[in-house]
């Protein structure tokens, strides 16, 4: 639980506090000083009765009530410590910057363990161990610098590591933001990124609450809680950024189906920020850059006007932005004729818009005035400016302060001189502005931005599935590959179109089915799991005597114990799978099947259920796209059912969470008609 004492402290005392700065208790006391901490401000230091000018106490127990009790001293003292603060002191707000806890191993462990067990006792709220702290407007609880500017309308971020928190704000201050609060949750002992989210999404005020989040994670320990509360945060009107660390560590985990060798945690984790909404990124820069992105106007459509005074960021940052599936438009002919009238011989005005280096300040003016008014086929503008170093350039940037201020259409101020023109910026950002440094960075961040759906709870597209006969079909199910025949039950009762199918036992039978499916069959080997591998597929089986023979080829094979009669049909080959993923649910993977899927890999996923708007961009942003919309005389795929039946199988694995892992591969499409071919259900209870 967050406590008002944790957000907003009455009154402070640093555990540990010293005249040493180079220390974490000198150094978080000298913070709380040197930003005017406003509260009453208490000291416990065994030695001394002064420091840094504060009264100190020499034993907790000396000390009047107090809200929020910062420690920095040894991991073994810190339990009986926070105990009589929190029961005799009615401290309930707790920031452990020691290390020394679970991190450690076991013994340090168990001090974890019986400090969160106090802090629950108590009612109060423990942030860490081994964290750099707590920073907002009210108070700045952290040992390390840089402290940025802190606004009610910057940046709320989450961190799970401190020196990544500090590197960050490295990262992010050169660019103009600015923060609301820096959450360091260390070992996240009692409080993790969860139950920050969660503070900020029941607590947001759409006039006074911070728009844009960062995080940092390194562990999703309750991932549908962090859904639900940065979705609904997302819903509000909030923007969130994060970086997943560790996203290598479960990608090569062997599996027996498609779906369980191609889904890995990391994969579970992309497809939850989709599902939320949250823009994923690779590293520090980028996370700030997209937040600088965040903090700009909305960009509503994908073209956008590149405005430089240098040929090649402006070619580079084309390239970016056309690579990531944006558009830069060319600029209507007539219009391109009058801004040439008004820039230097020599310039360029196509778009990009290239005025040289020689351009002036009110060149740039009208440039961005005719995009804003006159260019209907812009969205936005990305202005290139740094320096010659000719001139200052203190008014260029002034005109773009002026029409980042009036203009409907975003603008992105690309300022790479950060040495030469770092007065020219500086006088920039003091108007409250971002800009950004690297074009191409710039770019690639922005399609990122741009291109993360922030899809809707859509309830309409939910499956008309029979859930009894689900329910019923699992529980009498034992733990492993579901029989055929249960299988094709499960698919029916999920409203998964399937090609009609006999199992035979006997020759007789094999004749028999065939006869009544029509000729071409083909005939599948039933209790092998790899069939192709041990040659359990017979295909264009075209009379009786081929299909008597088939029969008996195939049982021979060891294991087997049936044959599946089909009939022959082609189309395009499509995967649909779902696995279960622990404490994120089911992951439910879909694209081209065959060698797409084997060897190319060229699958989405999304977590279960899956909405009919999340299923089309599955679909929509698979790499072999055009093979869906048909080529060459082909009937393409029909787009609604393919995706209906991806919600089907999320609709499955949802009423049926002990489904391990399914396959169905292939899925055969010609045009409207799409049938399930073959499918594997494994069952874990």
């Amino acid at each position: 639980m967050i406590t008002k004492q944790l957000i907003d402290p009455q009154s402070i005392v640093v555990v540990g506090g010293s005249n040493d700065v180079h220390k974490p208790g000198g150094k978080v006391l000298k913070n709380l000083i040197d930003h005017k901490y406003k509260g009453k401000l208490y000291v416990v230091n065994p030695k001394n009765d002064i420091v840094q000018g504060i009264k100190a106490y020499r034993d907790v127990r000396d000390l009047p009530q107090v809200d929020l009790a910062i420690l920095a001293i040894p991991a073994k003292f810190c339990p009986e410590t926070v105990e009589i603060l929190a029961f005799e002191k009615n401290t309930k707000a707790f920031i452990v910057l020691s290390a020394g806890f679970a991190e450690e191993g076991p013994q340090g462990a168990e001090l974890e363990r019986k400090m969160v067990e106090i802090v629950n006792k108590a009612g109060a709220s423990l942030i860490g161990p081994n964290c750099i702290g707590v920073l907002n407007t009210n108070y700045a609880g952290v040992f390390t610098t840089p402290i940025p500017k802190l606004d009610p309308n910057g940046i709320d971020m989450i961190s799970g590591s401190g020196a990544t928190a500090v590197f960050i704000m490295e990262s992010a201050l050169p660019k103009g933001l600015t923060f609301n609060s820096i959450w360091s949750v260390g070992n996240s002992a009692q409080i993790g990124v969860e139950e920050i989210l969660e503070y900020m999404d029941n607590t947001f005020d759409p006039e006074k609450s911070s728009k844009v989040k960062l995080l940092y994670i390194e562990k999703i320990e309750r991932p549908q809680k962090f859904l639900k509360h940065a979705r609904s945060l997302i819903q509000k009107g909030c923007r969130i950024a994060a970086i997943k660390a560790g996203s290598s560590e479960a990608g090569s985990r062997a599996a027996s189906s498609h779906t369980g060798a191609l889904a890995s945690s990391d994969q579970a984790v992309s497809a939850l920020f989709r599902k939320a909404g949250i823009i994923r990124c690779e590293g520090r820069e980028e996370l700030a850059t997209v937040a600088a992105i965040l903090q700009q106007k909305e960009l509503k459509g994908d073209r956008i006007a590149v405005v430089t005074h240098a040929g090649g960021p402006g070619v580079m940052l084309t390239d970016a932005l056309s690579n990531g599936g944006l558009k830069v438009p060319t600029i209507d002919p007539e219009i391109q004729k009058d801004l040439l009238e008004h820039l230097f011989p020599g310039s360029s005005a196509a778009n990009p818009i290239d005025f040289l280096a020689t351009g002036t300040a009110q060149q740039l003016d009208y440039i961005l005035q005719t995009c804003e008014e006159r260019c209907d086929n812009i969205d936005a503008m990305a202005v290139i400016f740094g320096t010659p170093g000719l001139f200052k350039v203190f008014d260029a940037y002034d005109v773009i302060h002026k029409h980042i201020v009036k203009d409907k259409k975003p603008i992105y101020p690309i300022m790479p001189s950060v040495s030469e023109a770092a007065e020219e910026i500086k006088h920039f950002q003091s108007y409250g502005h971002q800009s950004f440094h690297d074009e191409v960075l710039f770019g690639k961040a922005l399609v990122k931005v741009y291109k993360t759906p922030r899809f809707q709870v859509d309830k309409s597209s939910a499956a008309d599935i029979d859930r009894e006969l689900i329910r019923k079909i699992i529980d009498q199910a034992t733990d492993g590959y579901l029989p055929p025949e249960q299988v094709t039950q499960l698919l029916d009762a999920a409203a998964v179109p399937r090609v009609p199918e006999r199992i035979a036992y006997s020759q007789q039978e094999a004749v028999k089915y065939s006869q009544e499916l029509g000729f071409p069959v083909v005939m599948k080997v039933v209790g092998v799991l790899h069939k192709t591998d041990v040659g359990g597929v017979v295909l264009n089986i075209s009379d009786e005597q081929q299909a008597a023979r088939a029969f008996a080829k195939i049982m021979e094979i060891d294991g087997a114990k049936a044959v599946l009669i089909q009939p022959m049909i082609s189309g395009i080959e499509l995967f649909v799978g779902a696995k279960a993923e622990e404490k994120f649910g089911h992951i439910v993977m879909a694209g081209l099947g065959g060698i797409f899927v084997e060897v190319l890999k060229d699958v989405n996923s999304a977590l279960a259920p899956v909405s009919m708007d999340e299923a089309l961009w599955m679909l929509d942003n698979l790499k072999g796209k055009k093979l869906l919309e048909g080529v060459r005389g082909s009937k393409g795929v029909d787009r609604q059912k393919f995706a209906q039946i991806i919600v089907n199988v999320g609709q499955l694995v949802s009423v049926a969470p002990e489904i391990a892992e399914m396959d169905i591969n292939p899925l055969l499409a010609d045009g409207e008609k799409i049938y399930a071919v073959d499918a594997r259900i494994r069952v874990r209870k």
